[in-house]
């Protein structure tokens, strides 16, 4: 029929495995094409997820049925599951371009993916006080990274996302202004209005000489790589074992929210969640934002240090 069976079985015993396309997804397409706080991801998923479960198949023997197994293996974590999918994708994608599959093979297509639910976790006045009680005894007796306690109250104070306070550069700093000039955020360059909380925080952190970042990492010059770890400790001894990082971000929306702040003063805080929103925003002065920055963090100064007024605990948004 004009086919060279010796070859084509030559080429399948030369087959690369999908470990050997994750680690050269990792390694040419990644650092090029993607965010630090998305590598992250990326590496998460092709180390815990994909190459254990299909490492061993070769490239072009992927089959839907190996994909329909891998996903199903994750059920009880439905937003894990359709990540890891979703990254696996992406490699089967690059694998055609780098022709190590056929154009148009991808066995992610018509995988249906889990529904997730949207889960929304607010810390009330009493959680604030424990958590707050816990960060101080932690950072008094030297019991967890310094910088590590002072990455978790700058989350708490900012409303910021997690990458931004973890790759913060002393350079992105202006204390006089009392802003963080973000020249690289999810959303594009942004600004995050600093309430005296923040500021004072900010003054407190020593600066390692060599290093530009505010929140520093145990190797010389580099900044903190995961908050993971450290935060399942202190959440565990405030008895908060269900709050996530990014909660604490929610929380500070919550106590704008419960400060009676306007929605659109409130995005202005936090920074749009898409960049197709930034012009709802772009009249506001910066008045009002300071003004409320300063509002929201002394609330939750008040609700750290257990001095929340008991008309503001009774009001205050419960935990879901």
């Amino acid at each position: 029929m004009g086919r060279d069976p010796a070859t084509a079985r030559d080429a399948a015993k030369e087959a690369l495995i999908i470990a050997e396309l994750g680690r050269r997804f990792l390694d040419e397409y990644v650092p090029v094409h993607c965010k630090p706080s998305t590598a992250y991801e990326y590496r998460r998923a092709v180390e815990l997820f994909i190459t254990p479960e299909l490492g061993k198949i070769k490239i072009p023997d992927l089959a839907r049925a190996d994909v329909s197994r891998f996903h199903h293996a994750f059920r009880s974590t439905p937003y894990q599951a359709n990540r890891a999918l979703s990254v696996l994708s992406k490699m089967l994608n690059l694998a055609e371009v780098w022709g190590l599959r056929l154009d148009g093979s991808n066995p992610c297509r018509h995988i249906k993916r889990y529904k997730e639910k949207k889960r929304k976790r607010y810390l009330n006045y009493a959680e604030l006080e424990r958590l707050g009680r816990v960060l101080d005894q932690v950072e008094a007796d030297g019991s967890a990274f310094p910088p590590a306690v002072a990455a978790i109250r700058l989350l708490i104070f900012t409303g910021a996302r997690l990458s931004e306070i973890l790759h913060l550069r002393w350079e992105d700093v202006d204390l006089q202004k009392g802003l963080l000039l973000l020249p690289d955020s999810k959303t594009g360059a942004k600004q995050i209005f600093l309430n005296e909380a923040a500021i004072l925080l900010l003054r407190g952190i020593p600066r390692a000489e060599g290093n530009l970042h505010v929140i520093q990492g145990a190797k010389t010059g580099n900044c903190l790589v995961n908050l993971q770890k450290p935060w399942r400790k202190i959440r565990a001894q405030a008895n908060l074992p269900d709050v996530r990082i990014n909660d604490l971000r929610h929380s500070f929306a919550s106590m704008a929210v419960g400060s009676g702040l306007p929605l659109p003063i409130i995005g202005g805080l936090l920074g749009p969640t898409h960049p197709s929103t930034t012009a709802r925003y772009a009249h506001l002065a910066d008045d009002p934002l300071r003004a409320a920055a300063s509002l929201v963090g002394g609330k939750l100064t008040a609700a750290l240090n257990g001095d929340a007024r008991n008309d503001d605990e009774q009001t205050a948004p419960k935990g879901s």
